[in-house]
C-alpha cells in the first residue's frame, strides 16, 4: 500500500525543515512548497531546496507570489529596515496575510495531488507575536478548506497539521536532531545575505542562537 501523500510547506527554515522531517518520520510521502513572494532573505529559497533533497521529498516546487508589491513589511519592502531590537505588539517582519496566502497554495497543491495533509513549521511559543502563528488561526484555516474545496465538500477534507505550534525553541531543535535534520542547511535570518550568512542581530536570530543554547546542541549557523 503507497503512503499517503502530504504537502509540506518549506521555508528553508529551521522549524519548517523540523516540520518535513517530522512528516517524514510519521511515513507521509512529502511534497514540498516553498514560495518565492519577494522577501528580502532570498537565501531561504536554496536553503528549501536543499532541505528537500536531504530530508526525501518526492517533489520540491517554488511558486511565485507577489507580496512586494503589496509591501507593508521589513521582510518584502527593503526601504523598511529590519527590527534588531525587541519590540512591543506585532513586529514589522509580520507580512500582511503571508501564511493565508501560503497555507492557500499548499492546500491547492494538495487537492490535486490527492493529498489529505498539509504540514506547516508555524510555532505559537518562539515566535514574534504573528497572529497566523496561532492555534486557533491553524483551526480555523482547516474549516475554512472544508468549505471551500471540492475534495473537503466531497468528503476527503484536507487536515493542516502544526506539529511545532506549541513546542519551545529547544523542543524543536531537539527533536530534529533526533530525526537526523542537519540544521547547518537552514537560513532562518530575516536579512541573511546572499551565501545564506545570519546577521545575529534579528528576531529570527535571537531566538535560533538561544534554542540551541538551550538544547546544549553546537549551533551551525554561519555568521555574517
Amino acid at each position: 500500500m503507497s503512503a499517503a501523500r502530504a504537502v509540506v510547506l518549506v521555508s528553508g527554515g529551521l522549524d519548517s525543515a523540523t516540520a518535513l522531517a517530522i512528516a517524514r518520520g510519521r511515513g507521509y510521502a512529502c511534497y514540498a512548497l516553498s514560495v518565492a513572494y519577494g522577501q528580502r532573505h532570498e537565501a531561504e529559497l536554496a536553503a528549501a531546496a536543499r532541505v528537500a533533497v536531504a530530508l526525501g521529498a518526492r517533489e520540491h516546487r517554488v511558486m511565485q507570489v507577489d507580496l512586494a508589491g503589496i509591501g507593508g513589511s521589513a521582510l518584502t519592502d527593503r526601504s523598511i529596515p529590519v527590527p534588531e531590537a525587541p519590540s512591543e505588539g506585532i513586529p514589522i517582519t509580520y507580512v500582511p496575510a503571508r501564511n493565508t496566502i501560503l497555507l492557500s497554495l499548499a492546500l491547492a497543491w494538495a487537492e490535486v495531488l490527492g493529498a489529505q495533509h498539509v504540514f506547516v513549521g508555524v510555532n505559537s511559543l518562539d515566535y514574534s507575536g504573528y497572529p497566523d502563528c496561532r492555534p486557533e488561526y491553524i483551526e480555523a484555516f482547516e474549516h475554512m478548506a472544508r468549505l471551500a474545496t471540492k475534495a473537503g465538500v466531497e468528503g476527503s477534507p484536507c487536515h493542516i497539521h502544526a506539529p511545532l505550534i506549541a513546542w519551545s525553541k529547544e523542543r524543536i531543535i531537539r527533536e530534529g536532531v533526533l530525526l537526523g535534520v542537519d540544521y547547518g542547511m537552514t537560513v532562518s535570518c530575516y536579512q541573511a545575505d546572499l551565501q545564506g550568512r545570519a546577521c545575529g542581530r534579528c528576531d529570527s536570530c535571537r531566538l535560533r542562537r538561544a534554542g540551541f543554547e538551550a538544547a546544549g546542541v553546537a549551533d551551525p549557523t554561519r555568521y555574517q
